[in-house]
């Protein structure tokens, strides 16, 4: 297989009396109307780069919802370029904590983006020039038909790398992370901001509670600790864990909950009863579910009859 060289981008939407807008950028250099979007910097995560690309492109900071379908096609080196895309809207207020986390981004020169422009979807779709940039522009509309484009997202992460029970002579209360951990701690700042995470619910046990300082130090959340998120509790009451996720979908926020390996199985089962079809049976199935420091993104539709999870994903830390 050739190469792949990595991309990420956004289509960026908003409701204008009742009529779904895009933003759209015009490459000078190309003479293209396209989507926001750029190559991955070294070690950045995917919806990192789309948050920060959009930024560079558009001047607006965007909080990340459903994937949208990626594009493929092929560079004139042989090399093969993956665009990943999402569904976004600009950020608001309550958004304020999960954009303190993110670097500060430069405006694309003029020569790079000369213009930006909201276009209803149906003008979009003729003003792109690639026509296979309108298939991620058509799960767009469908998702917007289907009430599935407003979303929270409920981040499920498992703890990073730690020190094994058998060289650790202390307790499962304080087992730390390994040192490999803690970078995997810190590569998920960039990708909790991007999904706009504002909450914080995390297993009182060392490991969790360590994999997620960094993004509350980042944004200054206070961290909610959950006895029924440890290994210990859930053994004894995985009732009591399926009460709090369900609570937590039902919250309308956009919520991570830091746990461990042996309480996902009880987490995915309370996903998996909100879940339309294709998000259910896209949900891990086999053990360990997440890699130490992955995550899994739930985005949470809300409707009369409750809750919706109408897409997940998964994303794993470049480290470990």
């Amino acid at each position: 297989m050739p190469p792949v060289v990595e991309a990420a981008g956004a289509l960026v939407w908003r409701l204008r009396q009742g009529r779904l807008q895009v933003v759209l950028v015009h490459r000078p250099r190309y003479q293209d109307w396209s989507w926001p979007k750029g190559k991955l910097d070294p070690g950045e995560s995917l919806p990192g780069a789309a948050v920060r690309e959009v930024s560079e492109e558009t001047g607006h900071d965007v909080v990340l919802g459903i994937p949208l379908p990626s594009l493929e096609y092929p560079l004139v080196d042989g090399r093969i370029k993956r665009v990943s895309y999402w569904a976004a809207q600009i950020a608001g207020r309550p958004d304020a904590a999960a954009l303190i986390a993110r670097p500060p981004v430069p405006r694309a020169s003029t020569d790079e983006i000369d213009r930006t422009r909201w276009l209803d979807v149906a003008a979009a779709a003729k003003k792109l020039t690639n026509v296979l940039d309108c298939e991620p522009l058509n799960a767009l509309v469908d998702a917007h038909a289907k009430g599935r484009l407003v979303t929270r997202a409920v981040v499920i992460a498992r703890h990073g790398k730690a020190r094994r029970r058998s060289t650790w002579t202390g307790t499962e209360l304080d087992r730390p992370l390994t040192p490999v951990g803690v970078q995997q701690s810190a590569a998920l700042v960039p990708v909790l901001s991007a999904f706009g995470v504002t909450d914080i619910v995390t297993s009182h046990w060392a490991r969790c509670r360590t994999t997620i300082e960094p993004y509350a130090e980042a944004t200054s959340i206070v961290p909610r600790d959950s006895v029924h998120l440890t290994e210990a509790e859930h053994d004894s009451s995985p009732e009591r864990v399926e009460a709090e996720v369900d609570g937590l979908l039902r919250s309308g926020r956009d919520v991570v909950v830091c746990t461990h390996r042996p309480v996902l199985p009880t987490v995915l089962k309370v996903l998996a009863s909100h879940a339309v079809h294709a998000a259910e049976v896209a949900l891990p199935s086999r053990d360990p579910y997440l890699k130490p420091g992955a995550v899994l993104v739930a985005h949470v539709a809300h409707s009369e009859k409750g809750p919706r999870v109408v897409a997940t994903e998964t994303h794993r830390p470049p480290i470990g």
